[in-house]
């Protein structure tokens, strides 16, 4: 009977805390107020007095109807309670669930234990001044000096001073003391409790309640079976059946709407690289719903840490994944634009520059990632200094075909679409990547190049050319006449000359010299055309009128071969050997033999005595030498 009537005491007394004027006027009369936390006593009581009233909201109000005020409420209580704790060595994507737990273990323990009295916990009067080395020996005398941190006595927990950031000067439980909660808190489990509270045993009810949310009341959570409500990990099954149904539910949503948008997808196109973001968006949405679930459910411990930190790296990957294919449509969208062709290099410049930058922010996502999971940017670079020599080494081939590509863009050797050689190959460039570069050979094969060797070859670019040469020689029999040799080269220069797919610019056709069995004939023009085909179709008609020609001067094409001729040998002509030992005598005699060389007044005589050009040439001049003008033609 005396348990009885103790009970319905305490729940009246909750339930007059709740409406007594001291905790309405705290929440409403002076809202923006800050909390107090100028020494010990001030931050311990500020701790004790807002967990007393974030209980008494659970027992209260939040217990049988919960509502969205009411869970916000209570939210900014357990904010201003965690306030209190040092979370500065707790990673940031952890320090809400870490603060949660601390905040109702450190409660349950300190109405556990025996606390000081009032005054001997230190408050603002004992901590005016700081305490000089000159204060310390007369510490003895009666000088207060100023203390960095309170310890609870025969305890470990320790409220420090923060010297340091925005709360500088506030007593807040030290990190040591935060990270040590639940081990305090299982040492005072079974112990009685030493001052009033709203909620008994509310630290052992949490792992099967939910008393942050609002879509279910504890009261329906305490009418379910008894095993929904046990667990592992200080979470109950019903909590843990219901988020991993949430996550499945997500995954196949997602997965569905990445089918639909990735449908007939075509690859090149800007509609394509925009339907690609739907996913990645769609990615991003989900860890604002997997944190609001952990909250519905209240979960606690090692599952809520790993929920959060889980959401918290699908939104960073997301994000990553977002932002490198939006500078992959943005630079589509500007490709396909009128400024630029689709396959011009500087269409790959400007993919290049996309990839280029979507890469670097996908560093700073996993830079900032790495900083909230506990991984300071100061620690990864200096593990960079440290095994920058290895990553270098690892990744020096990839630096080296990216240096090759930036040359290739910078250099423009070819471009998408031009036919070239390259080494002993020959083939049409297809694509410039950012490590190599494809080219589709005449056998219609695709050759792969790293970019840091393509650029090191030499390259012939064929499609450059404004035109194309035309250079051969044409070789006629030994017979052909001096005259036939005159027609065919007049009759070429005239077909050259007039053939309109033949430039006039640097065009000759010459009697180059006596081959081993021929009279060769030199052809050199430039067919203006750059297409290979009509290259060919050009020459083909080139030749066949070379043939007409050659033909109708009566001569032939000479080749390789043997001529025997049979006939009565006339001998020497013995007359003008005769004369020609003569003139040798008669240069004797007289000292002009040219041997080794002329002299120089010999020389001097002879120069430009001869008729060039010939004689019956348009441009005919005689010679200054001749002694008599021809006769007309």
């Amino acid at each position: 009977m005396l348990n009885v009537f103790m009970r319905w005491a305490k729940t009246v007394g909750v339930l007059l805390l709740l409406g007594s004027p001291t905790i309405l006027i705290a929440d409403t009369q002076h809202p923006l107020e800050p909390l107090d936390f100028s020494s010990p006593r001030a931050t311990l009581n500020t701790f004790l007095t807002t967990g007393d009233r974030a209980l008494a909201l659970i027992r209260g109000q939040h217990w049988n109807n919960p509502s969205r005020e009411s869970s916000d409420r209570l939210r900014a209580l357990l904010a201003d309670m965690e306030s209190t704790l040092d979370l500065s060595e707790t990673p940031p994507a952890a320090r809400w669930d870490v603060g949660r737990d601390a905040v109702f273990y450190l409660y349950e323990v300190l109405s556990r234990i025996e606390l000081p009295s009032e005054p001997e916990i230190p408050d603002a009067t004992a901590l005016d001044f700081p305490a000089p080395a000159s204060l310390i020996e007369s510490a003895e005398k009666g000088a207060q000096i100023r203390s960095a941190s309170w310890t609870i006595p025969h305890t470990d927990i320790t409220l420090a001073r923060t010297d340091e950031g925005p709360k500088q000067g506030a007593f807040r439980f030290s990190a040591a003391t935060v990270s040590d909660a639940r081990r305090f808190f299982d040492k005072v489990r079974d112990l009685p409790y030493r001052r009033d509270v709203p909620l008994e045993h509310f630290a052992d009810m949490r792992p099967h309640l939910s008393p942050l949310g609002w879509l279910i009341s504890s009261q329906t959570i305490e009418e379910f079976p008894d095993w929904l409500k046990h667990g592992i990990g200080g979470n109950a099954w019903w909590k843990l059946i219901t988020m991993a149904g949430m996550l499945l539910g997500l995954g196949m949503v997602i997965l569905i709407i990445h089918r639909l948008a990735r449908r007939r997808l075509d690859s090149g196109s800007t509609a394509s690289h925009v339907r690609r973001l739907v996913t990645p968006f769609v990615v991003l949405l989900t860890p604002s719903l997997i944190v609001s679930m952990n909250y519905q459910l209240t979960m606690s411990g090692v599952w809520s840490a790993v929920v959060r930190i889980l959401a918290e790296g699908v939104f960073y990957v997301a994000l990553a994944w977002l932002l490198w294919v939006a500078m992959l449509a943005l630079a589509e969208a500007i490709v396909v634009s009128k400024y630029i062709r689709e396959r011009s290099l500087n269409a790959q410049l400007m993919r290049l520059v996309a990839r280029a930058l979507g890469a670097l922010l996908v560093l700073a996502v996993i830079l900032h990632l790495s900083n909230r999971l506990g991984a300071p940017l100061y620690t990864l670079v200096a593990g960079l200094g440290v095994g920058g020599i290895v990553l270098a080494l690892a990744v020096r081939p990839i630096l080296e075909n990216f240096v090759g590509g930036l040359v290739l863009f910078s250099d423009k050797p070819v471009r998408i679409g031009d036919y070239c050689r390259f080494g002993d190959e020959y083939g049409t460039v297809e694509d410039i990547g950012m490590r190599s570069t494809r080219i589709r050979k005449r056998d219609d094969t695709v050759v792969t190049v790293p970019n840091s060797a393509f650029s090191q070859l030499q390259l012939t670019n064929f499609d450059r050319r404004r035109r194309r040469l035309y250079d051969t020689v044409l070789g006629l029999r030994y017979e052909t006449t001096p005259e036939q040799l005159r027609y065919v080269i007049a009759q070429l220069r005239e077909m050259l000359i007039g053939h309109p797919k033949v430039s006039p610019d640097q065009l000759h056709v010459r009697f180059a010299g006596f081959g081993a069995y021929s009279l060769d004939i030199k052809l050199f023009a430039y067919i203006r055309t750059r297409s290979w085909l009509s290259y060919l179709a050009i020459v083909e008609d080139i030749n066949l009128r070379i043939i007409d020609i050659v033909a109708d001067a009566g001569t032939g094409f000479a080749f390789p071969s043997q001529t025997t001729y049979l006939s009565l040998d006339a001998g020497l002509d013995g007359e003008r050997g005769r004369l020609a030992e003569a003139q040798v005598d008669e240069w004797r005699s007289k000292g002009q033999l040219p041997f080794p060389e002329f002299g120089e007044d010999v020389q001097k005589a002879k120069q430009g005595v001869l008729d060039y050009p010939p004689v019956g040439s348009p441009d005919y001049k005689p010679s200054a030498a001749s002694s008599e003008a021809p006769p007309k033609s």
